[in-house]
């Protein structure tokens, strides 16, 4: 799995942060998205799609998701 985002979309809702901290944290200053693995390990996949399908501006795109 590849993980990218998209920050100008990110409203900083920080949903993808509760549901995946290893994977996903936020800026002080304005709560945007940082992503911490771009791929990351087998068993974070379910939480990554998840925090993906939540996001409410879809700024979190996964590749290599068989």
């Amino acid at each position: 799995m590849k993980i990218t985002v998209d920050e100008a979309k990110c409203c900083a809702a920080g949903q993808c942060v509760l549901i995946a901290p290893e994977v996903f944290d936020q800026r002080d200053e304005d709560g945007i998205v940082l992503l911490l693995d771009a791929e990351p390990a087998q068993e974070q996949h379910a939480a990554v799609r998840e925090a993906a399908a939540v996001c409410p501006t879809a700024a979190i795109h996964l590749s290599g998701t068989a």
